[in-house]
């Protein structure tokens, strides 16, 4: 069973937005809900983090971050506690069959750009749900709310040897070019 994806508390708390929150499956056929983060999510964010290897860690923060550094308390609050109206950052729900609860399989995030029509995305799947649909799922919802938001242009940067995330952002219709930077690749999506 799926938990309440809009509990009293987060209600309580936040203009929770609801109208982001789907279901959806996985390529496996595990059942998920995707949907915006809540401030009560932030032990599921810590155990989230730790599914994640050092590569997918290289992958989505450039370079070495550490999981005590990532699960830090006033970093975590930040993301858990976010401005709706500022950012977006959804999460893949999906109940945990060895704990009776739920856990967190991704992350996406989407932020208005200042002084700009624009906002820059990044998605962070853990390993083991890598190619299941995930990153494509929290893709097309957060695209779903630049448009909302009615923004003009959505953008992402990634290292160069992350094919699969240049890959699910072309096929979404992102145009990818190269930075300066030879490590980096600008991904760009006009709305």
């Amino acid at each position: 069973m799926l938990s309440d994806p809009m509990p009293q508390t987060a209600r309580a708390q936040n203009p929770y937005p609801a109208q982001y929150v789907s279901r959806c499956a996985m390529k496996n056929g595990t059942q998920v809900i995707v949907r915006p983060i809540r401030p009560d999510d932030e032990a599921l964010m810590v155990k989230f983090h730790g599914t994640l290897s050092d590569r997918t860690v290289y992958f989505r923060y450039f370079g070495f971050l550490s999981l005590h550094r990532r699960v830090a308390h006033e970093r975590l609050l930040q993301i858990c506690a976010c401005d709706y109206d500022r950012e977006m950052v959804l999460v893949v729900d999906c109940p945990d069959g060895q704990t009776g609860g739920n856990r967190i399989l991704g992350v996406g995030r989407l932020n208005q750009l200042d002084h700009e029509n624009s906002g820059e995305l990044a998605v962070l799947i853990s390993d083991q749900s890598q190619g299941q649909g995930l990153g494509t799922a929290l893709l097309q919802q957060l695209l779903r709310v630049a448009r909302d938001q009615k923004l003009g242009r959505v953008v992402a940067e990634m290292m160069r040897d992350n094919l699969a995330m240049q890959a699910l952002l072309k096929r979404v219709g992102f145009r990818l070019s190269q930075l300066d930077d030879p490590d980096s690749v600008h991904a760009m999506i006009d709305l």
